[in-house]
């Protein structure tokens, strides 16, 4: 081609254009001038390469922004273009394979994968979670096997190349106009054949093995709270790493406090003589039980806030509240002496409001009198 083209004119994109509308015109112009759909197209693989150029600098907010302040002068020191095709495929492997359903990695041989996670569900108690803990757990585990390395092979043995695929675990099929990629059905994708098995893990490269962890629970936890442990998964494969280890908490309730965030809540019950003369009453909290004072006159259902005594805040030197919610209770039977002196009680209460009635219709009649 004679000169560059600008690369938002290449794609067919606005200057605008969201990174979703930049990968959607490039995927149409990837598929337009493909070499595989064009052989006796001698411009077509040319504009598949200058289709991927653009879009390598466009799909970037770097590049991008340094190209529309500076043009190609503001990305020529970074990128120098696609070689080959088969660059191409590999820069992009995501968007052949999302869209065209083929694989464009051209590497040889088994890729590195990382051991599948796992999950333990450990229960605990209340008072654990709250203080924090260190607990042992037992965790069965597929782990890389000492006598072959991994390898799946016999001690003093190695794998094979699959001669089928070459060792790349791939190989080419004629589809239409595409030569798309499929696993080897030799190999089953990992570029190598095992003539003679490890006797331990029979080929696998992996064997079952019960794992011993001491992991400690941060003060203050809840039920759902995730713990990972990265690297205490399965082993990985080809050379991968493990995976890792997800550990769920679940708290056992508590019987005499509850949970509200980090506070607590305790109910203590009390009798209606207390409540109205006041009293001092024992309340336990996580630690040893402290004294509350109840004023007089207090009401059913009060609440009273005792700071810094409720739960921890996960990895924080700050703690909930311990809220005491106060419940009067009403006998539900009077001897003799208990109610004369409840009905005493009524007829003083009776006249102070007669009295507080008459000094009202006084005050009242005493001002009208006076207008």
């Amino acid at each position: 081609m004679a000169s560059r083209r600008d690369y938002y004119e290449v794609l067919g994109v606005s200057r605008t254009a969201s990174e979703d509308e930049i990968k959607r015109a490039y995927r149409k112009q990837a598929f337009e001038f493909h070499p595989d759909r064009n052989q006796d197209d001698p411009e077509a693989e040319a504009k598949f390469k200058e289709a991927a150029e653009a879009y390598e600098i466009l799909r970037d907010a770097d590049k991008r922004s340094r190209y529309d302040q500076f043009g190609f002068d503001g990305v020529n020191n970074g990128f120098s273009g696609f070689n080959s095709t088969e660059d191409i495929f590999g820069a992009f492997s995501d968007i052949f394979g999302e869209f065209f359903g083929f694989a464009s990695a051209r590497g040889r041989g088994p890729r590195p994968r990382a051991g599948a996670d796992l999950r333990y569900d450990l229960s605990i108690g209340f008072r654990e979670a709250a203080k924090g803990t260190e607990v042992e757990l037992n965790i069965p585990v597929e782990t890389l096997c000492a006598t072959c390395k991994g390898s799946g092979a016999e001690p003093g043995t190695s794998p094979e190349t699959c001669r089928q695929c070459g060792g790349s675990g791939h190989v080419q099929q004629a589809q239409g106009f595409f030569r798309i990629s499929v696993t080897c059905p030799v190999c089953h994708g990992q570029g190598r054949i095992i003539t003679r098995y490890c006797p331990d893990c029979r080929g696998r490269g992996h064997v079952p093995e019960s794992k011993e962890l001491r992991v400690r629970i941060p003060a203050g936890v809840d039920s759902g709270a995730r713990l990972r442990l990265r690297g205490e998964g399965e082993a990985g494969s080809n050379g991968g790493p493990p995976g890792d280890l997800y550990v769920i908490i679940s708290v056992e309730p508590d019987k005499t406090l509850r949970r509200q965030g980090q506070n607590l809540v305790v109910s203590r019950e009390i009798d209606m003589v207390q409540a109205s003369l006041g009293a001092k009453i024992e309340v336990p909290t996580l630690d040893e039980p402290v004294t509350v004072d109840v004023p007089k006159g207090t009401q059913h259902g009060e609440v009273f806030r005792l700071r810094g005594l409720g739960l921890p805040h996960v990895g924080s030197t700050q703690k909930g509240d311990l809220l005491v919610e106060v419940r009067v209770r009403i006998p539900s039977r009077l001897n003799k002496r208990q109610e004369e002196l409840l009905r005493e009680f009524a007829e003083i209460e009776a006249g102070k409001t007669v009295t507080k009635v008459q000094k009202f219709l006084k005050k009242t009649m005493d001002k009208v009198v006076g207008e």
